[in-house]
């Protein structure tokens, strides 16, 4: 396994829409693998694959705590397939926008279709915060982001705000 760099906001890759997955092969358990660490390691408690700059369809999750047993999921060409009408606010973050956060409402509860590790169709339901992971995450997938359910002028300023800490940073670099 292999840590993978994760690319942040205003990266336009993190706006591309990701491809479906055709086949689960070796190639693709190492993508799966090398996000898993690269989550752990950020650390963050989900990540979809257009993070590490692959444009595929693809997402890791973890909800577990430090002194749990880890409880890794794994998700391949997700989509929700249903969505309860009851919401819920979460304080969402996000690796691709680092030390940014706002509260987002979204549905409580999702069904969502989904390949597993194996490659076995799966359905599965999502509640709390697994519900508002796995939304953000497909979210990712779509091309979406977070800070996209927060007033424009919020957006606006995360944006300049990591737009030019970049440039700083690229700046000390050469």
């Amino acid at each position: 396994m292999s840590l993978k760099e994760i690319i942040t906001v205003p990266d336009p890759l993190l706006r591309k829409i990701s491809d479906p997955i055709e086949r689960v092969d070796a190639d693709l358990h190492k993508l799966l693998d090398d996000m898993l660490e690269t989550m752990y390691d950020a650390p963050g408690i989900g990540l979809a694959a257009i993070q590490v700059a692959v444009p595929r369809r693809v997402l890791v999750m973890d909800i577990t705590r430090d002194d749990e047993d880890k409880k890794p999921l794994f998700l391949i060409n997700p989509e929700i397939v249903s969505s309860s009408s009851e919401m819920r606010l979460h304080d969402e973050g996000c690796l691709s926008i680092p030390e940014h956060f706002a509260e987002i409402e979204r549905p409580a509860n999702v069904l969502v279709r989904y390949i597993d590790r194996d490659g076995k169709q799966r359905e599965q339901e999502f509640d709390d915060l697994l519900a508002t992971v796995v939304q953000h995450e497909i979210d990712h997938l779509d091309g979406k982001q977070f800070i996209d359910y927060i007033s424009k002028l919020k957006r606006d300023r995360i944006v300049r705000k990591l737009t030019k800490d970049r440039k700083r940073a690229e700046t000390l670099v050469l």
